[in-house]
């Protein structure tokens, strides 16, 4: 997790204003994790905090919090970050808007501040928050719009289920939650401890995963949240050897990798890209040279499931992964091929397009979550 923290506003910590204000552990800490599978970690070894800066960060942060006034008035800009905050049970005082997310019924009072990518700083502003945090995925887009209204900030890494429970970890010591940060870091580890044994010992498949943006698409690494997914579950990413999230590569270098399955992720507006990616298999000649294409172990992801930010739904994604990477009878594939079917329906069902533009044209930041909602259900009617 990445935390700005100052004594006063505007007078910075020593110790940070050396490390350039920025707590980069939870970001950095386990690069190894991109050249190996994730199944050879231990709990213990993904959830450790080590670096130095990183926890007296998180204590300067955390000291800084105990010596205010009443609760920190906090913002959180997307549904992701809303839904850790719901569990840490933590109160906001503004959270995202979102067409396609469900914000948790504790903020439907809440002042909405806009989309996730762009929140509006007037009304962030005008809320006067002590703490604005967000996803890492958008650090360098936003962090410069925080420093512009003086505010402290924490982006939390969300790129993985390991850097999300670190995170976790480090918000209930800083917001004394450290006990509903243990439970909810418990619930991963037993999770884990039994998950973990489900894949040992089988022959990891060759995975190309397709992230979907309106208008074209980019390969995922096992540095973005679904790549991380995929790593966990055992499955070799064809594209390793980077630190980015992302890439951006020509199907004919795709094409030189022969990956064993193809997984597409539709991000943002996920009736769109459904429709972007079954048009460009059909179009694009390439596609039918590809053994995963020829094989029929070409696979949509659910949306709600795989997306930009780690969620609390993982367990959803792995189970929904394992009939895809390790079908070990011919329902197993059934299976896969109907989740698969059913993604792309839940997708073309989204209707998130059009809440998008309507959203767009009603305005609805400034109002609170509830008026928010009843907005676009009123839409959608």
């Amino acid at each position: 997790m990445n935390i700005k923290s100052c004594i006063s506003r505007g007078i910075l910590v020593t110790v940070l204003a050396a490390a350039s204000l920025l707590l980069t552990g939870c970001v950095d800490q386990h690069p190894e994790g991109t050249k190996t599978t994730t199944q050879t970690e231990t709990v213990e070894s993904m959830l450790e905090i080590t670096d130095p800066v990183e926890k007296q960060a998180v204590e300067v942060a955390k000291a800084k919090v105990r010596s205010m006034e009443g609760s920190p008035k906090i913002v959180a800009t997307s549904p992701a970050v809303a839904d850790i905050c719901d569990k840490l049970e933590l109160d906001l005082v503004g959270v995202c808007s979102s067409s396609i997310s469900t914000i948790p019924e504790r903020y439907k009072a809440v002042t909405t501040v806009g989309t996730a990518m762009s929140p509006d700083m007037e009304i962030v502003a005008s809320l006067k928050p002590d703490w604005i945090l967000s996803p890492i995925s958008l650090q360098s887009d936003l962090e410069p719009k925080y420093e512009n209204i003086g505010v402290d900030w924490a982006f939390l890494n969300l790129r993985s289920v390991q850097g999300m429970y670190r995170s976790i970890q480090e918000l209930g010591e800083i917001f004394d939650r450290e006990e509903q940060a243990g439970t909810l870091v418990k619930e991963f580890r037993d999770f884990y401890e039994e998950y973990k044994k489900k894949n040992e010992g089988k022959d990891h498949p060759k995975v190309l995963i397709l992230m979907g943006l309106p208008g074209s698409y980019i390969i995922a690494t096992e540095n973005s949240y679904v790549g991380s997914l995929v790593a966990l579950a055992g499955g070799e990413n064809v594209y390793t050897d980077t630190d980015q999230e992302f890439l951006t590569v020509n199907t004919e270098d795709m094409k030189t990798k022969e990956p064993d399955i193809i997984l597409r992720a539709a991000h943002a507006l996920p009736d769109q890209v459904v429709e972007m990616f079954n048009e460009d298999f059909k179009t694009n000649d390439i596609w039918k040279h590809f053994d995963a294409v020829k094989n029929g172990r070409v696979y949509d992801l659910t949306y709600e499931n795989f997306g930009m930010s780690a969620t609390f739904r993982y367990p959803k994604a792995l189970d929904e992964l394992q009939p895809i990477l390790y079908p070990e009878s011919d329902e197993d594939l059934e299976k896969a091929k109907k989740n698969s079917e059913n993604a792309q329906k839940n997708a073309e069902k989204s209707n998130a397009t059009q809440k998008y533009e309507d959203a767009q044209k009603s305005g609805t930041s400034g109002k609170t979550a509830a008026e928010d909602s009843q907005k676009t259900t009123e839409k959608e009617k």
